[in-house]
């Protein structure tokens, strides 16, 4: 069991492996899925005396939640003004507020675990390709009006002094979105559980669950874990244990890679320390690492689920297309990770049934929802809140089987020609 070949696992402050389940363990709470929203959900219940175990197939951290961008911000894969349409102005606002409480929760945890291996760094551009300043400033005075959140426009010119990038126009900049090293914070929150009495298992796949009774029982090739609660916490990697839940997410791929050190070229394009995103439906996003010798860039998504041959020079290409002076940088590594989308594009969140939780399905937006989706999971489980709730009008709707993948690959090409049009559009303008 390892991470592949990422940045993360390059970087990666402390790599030892856990132990593969053996035997019988008792618990007050099993949860399935290391992953971040998983370890989220067993810190809180950890921190208030409850005893948990987690199970995971491969090892901390090894799914999205330690192969992504790293970016930390508020929001979900889906609009505002989308979820107000779907379940009205308060309870979106609610939402809301939940997502921004999300990144608190990341911050708190990086401070109150001492968390030195993980520098924040803070500051965020959303990039235009294509001219909308009056649309810009509209969301910045709405997110003011609606959550005392501030965001500032930047004009076309102030970008491309630092995106040097004909591509680009407006940008919206968030000061407090942050980016850091997701893996290294996964695996810090592992350490904390520990700490407090939690138990983790890695390579522990669950095979099989018995939920029904008042007792649950979690399945491994070598092992089981009884628990009075359980908590489903997968993601793109979830498999067939719970139909049900496997048939409410779309596993989507996303790919990203990391350049090698060349600070002198990546300063030719890119010049600024601040995480880097594009307006478009599977838009780019990127930043500087290694203290600006390097640059991870991700971007593209696609329903295919294994790794496309010739990965580094597909990403090189993308990266290429919107900074041609970055030519002959060479990429050093590339690797893809699996997203889980629900239809409706927000997090499934909420009780299956008495005693059977489940957290999942973040859509690419991860970071913050994990950290909000396990907490409320947590109070749940403690009976401190029902705010979990707040997630119930989503559902676990139906993913539409080998015909929802289609049309999920073909709306991706149909946003993929919208957002070229309006690009060839801004260039016919200027």
């Amino acid at each position: 069991m390892d991470y592949g070949d990422t940045y993360y696992a390059r970087t990666l402050s402390d790599g030892a492996q856990r132990s593969v389940l053996e035997g019988q363990v008792k618990a007050d709470v099993a949860i399935v899925g290391g992953g971040l929203a998983g370890l989220t959900a067993a810190l809180d219940l950890a921190r208030s005396g409850r005893s948990v175990a987690v199970l995971e197939a491969q090892r901390v951290g090894w799914g999205a939640s330690g192969r992504n961008g790293g970016f930390v911000g508020p929001g979900y894969a889906t609009s505002h003004a989308n979820i107000t349409r779907m379940v009205g102005p308060e309870r979106a606002r609610e939402l809301h507020r939940l997502s921004m409480e999300g990144v608190r929760i990341v911050e708190e945890n990086i401070d109150a675990l001492g968390m030195s291996d993980n520098k924040r760094v803070y500051g965020k551009l959303s990039v235009l390709r294509y001219h909308d300043p009056d649309g810009l400033k509209q969301h910045c005075e709405m997110m003011e009006r609606e959550f005392g959140y501030r965001l500032e426009v930047m004009p076309t010119e102030a970008v491309r002094a630092v995106l040097r990038s004909t591509k680009y126009h407006q940008a919206l900049h968030d000061p407090a979105c942050f980016h850091f090293h997701p893996l290294n914070y996964a695996r810090s929150l592992a350490k904390a559980i520990e700490e407090r009495g939690g138990r983790i298992f890695e390579g522990s796949r669950v095979l099989g669950c018995d939920l029904d009774g008042a007792e649950k029982i979690c399945r491994t090739a070598r092992g089981e874990v009884r628990a009075r609660e359980v908590v489903l916490a997968g993601g793109g990697y979830t498999d067939d244990l719970v139909p049900r839940l496997r048939r409410s997410i779309l596993p989507i791929a996303t790919y990203v890679l990391l350049t090698e050190a060349a600070p002198e070229r990546l300063a030719e394009a890119v010049r600024t320390p601040m995480a880097i995103s594009d307006n478009r439906r599977a838009g780019d996003y990127y930043r500087l690492v290694d203290e600006g010798t390097r640059l991870l860039w991700g971007g593209r998504i696609t329903t295919r689920t294994s790794e496309p041959r010739r990965l580094a020079g597909m990403m090189q290409r993308t990266m290429v297309a919107t900074y041609p002076q970055l030519r002959g940088v060479r990429v050093e590594t590339a690797w893809s990770g699996l997203m889980a989308y629900a239809r409706h594009l927000m997090p499934l969140i909420g009780r299956l049934q008495p005693g059977v939780w489940y957290v999942f399905g973040f859509g690419g937006r991860g970071m913050n929802t994990t950290a909000i989706g396990g907490r409320v999971i947590a109070e749940g489980i403690l009976g401190q809140s029902d705010r979990y709730r707040l997630y119930e009008p989503f559902g676990l709707a139906w993913n539409g089987g080998p015909f929802g993948v289609a049309a999920a690959q073909l709306t991706y090409w149909a946003y993929q020609a919208m957002d070229l049009a309006k690009e060839r559009r801004a260039v016919g303008a200027a």
